[in-house]
């Protein structure tokens, strides 16, 4: 599994986000410049997140983007997968099921992947923004 530069930069932009107080709109180029992220990449990160529901936008003066929930219910996880649609560490076990291989009713390594998928997810999973936030402050 590799984590794209989209899916790293989605994580950093929602860590941005939660670092405004709540309800607070943040412009994109605000944002873009914060994170060294070209402003017009950052656009289809933000899109996806917004069309997911993690963010809400706001046209117009005073307008940009803002978390519409607390930092507590976003997992590292669901932000990845919006982005990243799998993160899956073999291409079987994406959940579209177009790259089933012929193979898996014998597969004596699905167990290992599936397994690892499970370990990834779990973990993904476990850690919040709030946590990602709380760990740089204590650095």
């Amino acid at each position: 599994m590799l984590i794209s530069t989209k899916g790293r930069y989605a994580l950093r932009v929602m860590l941005e986000l939660a670092q405004y107080p709540e309800g607070e709109y943040v412009p994109l180029m605000v944002v873009a410049e914060s994170q060294e992220i070209s402003e017009k990449y950052l656009e289809s990160i933000i899109s996806a997140l917004s069309k997911s529901g993690f963010v809400d936008g706001l046209r117009g003066k005073g307008g940009g983007y803002r978390l519409n929930r607390a930092p507590e219910e976003y997992t590292v996880g669901s932000i990845l997968r919006i982005v990243e649609g799998s993160i899956a560490p073999v291409a079987c076990l994406v959940d579209d099921n177009t790259q089933k291989c012929g193979r898996s009713v014998c597969c004596r390594t699905l167990p290992v992947w599936e397994n690892l998928g499970k370990i990834i997810d779990d973990y993904l999973d476990s850690v919040t923004l709030a946590d990602m936030m709380k760990e740089e402050a204590d650095a």
